[in-house]
């Protein structure tokens, strides 16, 4: 079968592999439909291996050369005997995280922040920018008629910005406040709204991005740090003191200081974009303000159906940071590359993987 593979930074080769085996046990043998580039396989073409292995994973096994691709969606070809809730002709969208069975984490639904974890297209055998998957029954979630192949292949992005959601507290009413206008901080916005959030708040200084969000019902898109952004924060939360929760989505100090900034006394700031470099940070105005900071890491397994039901109710909906789509002979020239261009306004470009 055909498989982007990743070699080493700034080399993706479209090769000829094996298909996977027959599955056994609980393992499901998918044909993959679509698959979006995410940051993480964008961080590793440009400067990996950052989580590739270069050794056998001590769970998986896997290591570069490795099929990349994680954000997928499949038609079930065939399943192993021990399946039980996944047949064949089903349409699943995939959860990435692969846990160790009996693993201290991974018995506490907490597997995807295991030190021991592998990832689907990261650090495991298969990958969604292959044509062919083997994939555990529990990292499947099934997609109704009324999901799409596209929206599917959004389900695991979808499902770290609902998590981020999560952990920061958002309830009906809340005022939020969200960094950085990439896929995943869309997609923080959209749950933060479907979550009821009443003051959306989206900061962006990257004004083609910004724009091409701009609109969106609820949420109020800013790319410059000028008195409306001031004026609107402080009239859109309760007594102009803050938002209730911060959310930040860049990976950026600045972004993090702004906030701090923002954020009321004893709100909560979630920190979910990745720093290159480690950042200043003001730790006591941190601690003078009282204010809650949470780490965020991917997401449990199980949070995939919830994901999946709020997309087909229509109450988040996840196609709109879909930029277009490509085949996978020309995912790295029309995908990769143009991701990784300064000052591009795609969001998420998806790999017609089925189509190769």
């Amino acid at each position: 079968m055909k498989a982007l593979r990743f070699h080493k930074a700034q080399d993706l080769r479209l090769d000829e592999v094996a298909a996977p085996p027959a599955p056994t046990g609980q393992d499901v043998l998918v044909r993959i439909s679509l698959c979006g580039i995410c940051g993480s396989d964008l961080h590793e073409y440009q400067a990996g291996p950052i989580i590739v292995p270069t050794s056998p994973h001590p769970f998986t096994g896997a290591m570069a050369p490795l099929i990349l691709g994680h954000e997928l969606s499949a038609l079930v070809e065939a399943v192993g005997p021990d399946v039980a809730t996944i047949a064949v002709g089903d349409r699943v969208a995939a959860m990435p995280h692969l846990n160790k069975p009996g693993e201290y984490f991974a018995r506490r639904n907490l597997g995807h922040i295991s030190a021991e974890t592998g990832i689907i297209g990261l650090s495991g055998p298969w990958g969604g920018f292959g044509e062919y998957a083997l994939i555990p029954e529990q990292n499947l979630v099934r997609l109704p008629a009324d999901v799409s192949d596209a929206q599917g292949a959004i389900v695991e992005p979808a499902s770290v910005a609902l998590h981020a959601i999560d952990r920061g507290g958002v309830f009906p009413g809340a005022s939020v406040l969200i960094t950085g206008a990439g896929p995943i901080g869309v997609l923080v916005a959209l749950a933060a709204r479907a979550a009821g959030a009443t003051r959306i708040f989206l900061f962006e200084p990257n004004s083609q991005r910004a724009a091409r969000v701009r609109g969106l019902p609820g949420i109020s898109v800013f790319d410059r740090l000028g008195e409306d952004f001031v004026y609107a924060v402080k009239t859109g939360t309760a007594a102009g003191i803050g938002v209730d929760i911060a959310i930040e989505c860049a990976g950026h100090r600045d972004a993090l200081a702004l906030c701090l900034d923002k954020v009321r006394r004893d709100g909560t700031i979630v920190q979910v974009g990745l720093f290159v470099k480690e950042p200043t940070f003001d730790m006591y105005k941190l601690c003078e303000k009282a204010v809650r900071l949470i780490g965020n890491w991917g997401n449990p397994i199980t949070i995939g159906p919830r994901v999946v039901e709020l997309i087909a109710s229509g109450l988040y909906p996840v196609e709109m940071i879909i930029s277009g789509q490509v085949p996978l002979a020309e995912a790295v020239t029309e995908g990769f590359d143009v991701l990784c261009r300064p000052g591009n306004d795609k969001l998420k470009i998806l790999v017609a993987v089925g189509a190769a």
